[in-house]
Parts: C-alpha cells; structure tokens; sequence
C-alpha cells in the first residue's frame, strides 16, 4: 500500500516538472520570437532611413556666383551649357529640356524627342523650363546672361552657373579654362555620384596639357584662325572661346598680335594677306561652320584654307603644319573636346 502510494506521488510530481518545463519553452520561444520582430523592425526602420537619407542627399557646389545646394542625382534636370552636353550624355543623364538646336548631332540628346527644346540662346523659350518644373538647371555660356531671369521661374530648383571667364576682360584666360574645366567635370561629377568618372576625364584632360606642352618646341611661330562663310578670320592670342586661351596655357608664340583684338567667336577682321606674311611656322583651325551650318551650306575650312593664294607660299602651309580641331568644337565645348584636340596637338607637334 505505501508503495503503491510513493509511485502514485512520484508520477503526480513528474507531470508538474514536465508542466513547468512546456511552460518554461514556450515563455523561453515567445521571447524570442518577440526579440526577432523586434530586430527585423529595428532593420526596417534602418533600411527606410537610409532611402530617406539617400533620396535627400545633397551637395555643396561653388558657380560662377556662390556657393548653392544641388539634391544629389537629381531626376529632372535642365542644362543650357556647351561644356556639358557630352559629359552628361555620356554618363547616360536624361535631360528634361535643353537648347537641342544648338547640340551637336553626334550627342543623342540632339535628336531625342522626349527632351523639351528650348531653342536657342537667341531667342529661348524660357518658359519650357518653367514647365518641366526641374529639380537641377545647369546655365553657362551662352545662356549665362538668363541666370537671374531662370531663377525667378524655378524658384524652387538649384540653379548653378558653370560659366567661366576666358574674355578679354578675364585677367588669367588660360588659367581659367584649364581649371574651369576641371571643376565643372568634378562638379558634375559631385551631383551626378560619378566620382571616378570625374577623375578619369580630369586626368586624362591633364596628361594631354602636359603631351601638348612638351611637344611644341617654344620657338615655332603659331597663327589661329577660325574660318566662317568662306572667310579666314584672325584668333587673337590670350583670349576668346578656343584658341587664345591656349597660348597662356601653352606658352606659345604668336606670329601677330594686334590691339584691341576681340575674343568674339568669329575673329577678327584681318586680310588673309596681313596673316600670311607673319610666315607662321603653324596655322591652328577652328570651322566654325562645321558646327553650325548643313554640308550644302558650308565650305570646309580645309577647302578654304587650300585655296587661298596668300596662304600658300607660308611655312605652316608648304610644310604641312596646319591642325583642325574636332569639327563640333564650336558648339560642343566639353572637356572631351579639349582633350581630343590637345592631344591632336602633341601628335601634330611632336612629328
């Protein structure tokens, strides 16, 4: 009897234990199961703010003006500026509005439909900007004088002038094309997260000054010309939109210089014959029409150049020491342009 009364005690006691043990488990799961909802919450909440943080990025960018804040890969974006139509291309920006009139037709911007077309800076039509409500405007050149008048359209977008002063007026032209370009690039480089990309096209914008540099000689005599409408006009050294800037930059010597010469991008009005008998040792072309103007318009300027009589007992002309830059150049002033035409240079001047 007692033992039958010591088993039954034995068993009453083993089902508490296991009892206490279920209750032990399943307090032991739901805790943990809590903790888990607690850090996938905790992660959610940490992977929405780093979205946030992402999409309200910005960055701090110094123009022609100041300093402005630019939203970081900005989805709606307007550019008016020469200097970056290739760069942006190439790094694949979409454009809502842009002066496609005056974008070369090798840039794909120039032809696609979906980009709203401002005109150009003659006559622009502003208020297209205004239309496509942009989160970015990029101004320079030749639209640098609309800057106030585009402000006070998209008084809610960042407006940055890239514009940099390569005039008669600029103290250092040759100094500020060289570093304009290179802060416009890293500019864009800042706001549209392409960094490295940046790097590459300053660098290889660097090793062509350097090539260029140490192919010419520092002797030879150079006359820039920018052809137009069949003429040939004189590109003063020091100043203006291609050639005279690189003078400064190159240490180059020219084989005239005149007073009060302008930096207006179809030169100035000297006689072709006044030009050939400086006997440049190397005639440095800009086809201005090439740009600008359809095959059936345009005379080419190495046509020009061939059959002006004055031109042809000169040095640069008998030797064969005359280079073109790229044909787009006056319409399509990027770092890209520069750099192919530098690099043209230091082959031409280093054979």
């Amino acid at each position: 009897m007692r033992k039958s009364k010591f088993f039954k005690s034995t068993f009453i006691i083993a089902i508490f234990a296991i009892f206490a043990l279920t209750l032990a488990a399943c307090s032991n799961s739901s805790d943990e199961n809590e903790n888990a909802d607690d850090q996938t919450s905790d992660s959610a909440e940490t992977d929405e703010g780093a979205e946030d943080s992402a999409e309200d990025a910005t960055v701090e960018i110094t123009d022609a003006h100041g300093t402005v804040t630019v939203p970081v890969n900005p989805e709606n974006v307007v550019s008016l500026d020469s200097r970056t139509f290739q760069t942006l291309s190439d790094w694949g920006i979409e454009l809502s509005a842009a002066p496609r009139d005056l974008i070369p037709e090798n840039i794909p911007y120039a032809t696609d439909e979906s980009i709203e077309n401002i005109g150009n800076h003659r006559e622009p039509n502003l208020e297209i900007i205004a239309a496509v409500d942009p989160e970015l405007v990029i101004v320079g050149q030749r639209f640098g004088n609309y800057y106030e008048d585009i402000k006070e359209l998209v008084p809610n977008a960042a407006v940055i002038d890239l514009n940099f002063d390569v005039s008669e007026e600029a103290d250092t032209p040759g100094e500020n094309l060289e570093n304009g370009f290179k802060d416009v690039t890293n500019s864009l480089g800042q706001i549209f997260d392409k960094n490295e990309e940046a790097e590459q096209l300053t660098a290889d914008f660097d090793q062509a000054i350097e090539d260029a540099k140490s192919a010419y000689n520092g002797t030879d005599t150079i006359m820039s010309v920018i052809v137009s409408g069949g003429d040939i006009n004189f590109a003063a050294p020091h100043s203006g939109r291609v050639w005279g800037p690189l003078y400064d930059i190159f240490d180059w010597t020219p084989s005239l210089e005149i007073d009060q010469s302008s930096s207006d991008h179809q030169g100035d009005d000297i006689s072709v014959e006044a030009i050939a008998e400086t006997d440049p040792d190397w005639i440095f072309v800009m086809d201005r029409d090439a740009a600008v103007s359809s095959e059936e318009e345009a005379t080419p300027a190495q046509d020009v150049i061939d059959n002006a009589p004055a031109l042809q007992n000169t040095t640069a002309v008998t030797e064969g020491q005359i280079v073109y830059a790229p044909a787009d150049t006056y319409t399509n002033e990027s770092i890209q342009t520069f750099t192919k035409l530098f690099e043209d240079l230091a082959n031409t001047l280093a054979e």
